[in-house]
């Protein structure tokens, strides 16, 4: 199915989906291998393509990473938020909620996705420097966020979640990937939406983020 969004509308309307995800509604692959495909063209540091997308959608498999990912949430955490982060979060009423009401919505329903995503890169960040994570992070970054465009384009519905991230090594091991070679860059859920109807969301005004010149 394409939606026949402009490009300006893709770009505007591409979603983080939590409660609108189809759970039961199967994704052909033909459409993950497009999106594949269009993620593929994305601009990679010294066309080394070092990308990789590992998509589970075996029933078993897929009972594995919902729990990995469980364990997750349980152990993240993170830094704490700043005073600037807090107005910016609460600038419009009743948005943390919503989040928050997401959040726990997919966490109780994981296991209901029919698909993940994971997209991974080879060499690992661990201990780089910022010139070496940039240009790792660099040529991941672009094709994933592509992949979400495209699914966006053919009604399906995405939110890039760092639930690999506290369980890295375990899910590597599940997933049959070689840790000390490949980081897991990103876990995606997957699924149609339940209606098109996004919008562009509100944000901080341009004037407050945009800067000519220096800063």
């Amino acid at each position: 199915m394409r939606l026949n969004l402009t490009a300006d509308e893709v770009l505007s309307t591409t979603r983080a989906v939590r409660k609108r995800l189809d759970l039961d509604r199967p994704v052909p692959r033909q459409l993950i291998e497009e999106c594949i495909d269009l993620a593929t063209q994305a601009p990679t540091g010294r066309n080394r393509q070092r990308w990789h997308f590992i998509v589970v959608t075996d029933p078993a498999q897929r009972e594995a990473v919902a729990d990995l990912y469980r364990v997750a949430v349980s152990l993240g955490g993170g830094q704490p938020v700043s005073e600037r982060d807090l107005r910016r979060m609460y600038a419009y009423p009743g948005s943390m909620r919503r989040i928050a009401d997401g959040f726990r919505y997919l966490y109780d329903n994981i296991h209901r996705v029919p698909v993940f995503v994971i997209p991974a890169v080879e060499g690992r960040t661990d201990h780089a420097s910022v010139h070496e994570q940039s240009m790792t992070w660099g040529s991941i970054l672009p094709a994933v966020w592509s992949f979400m465009l495209a699914a966006r384009a053919r009604g399906l519905g995405t939110v890039w979640t760092t639930a690999q991230a506290p369980v890295e090594r375990e899910l590597a091991e599940v997933l049959g990937v070689p840790y000390d070679e490949v980081m897991l860059a990103a876990f995606i859920p997957l699924a149609y939406t339940v209606g098109t109807d996004f919008r562009p969301a509100r944000r901080i005004p341009r004037d407050q983020v945009l800067h000519w010149n220096r800063w």
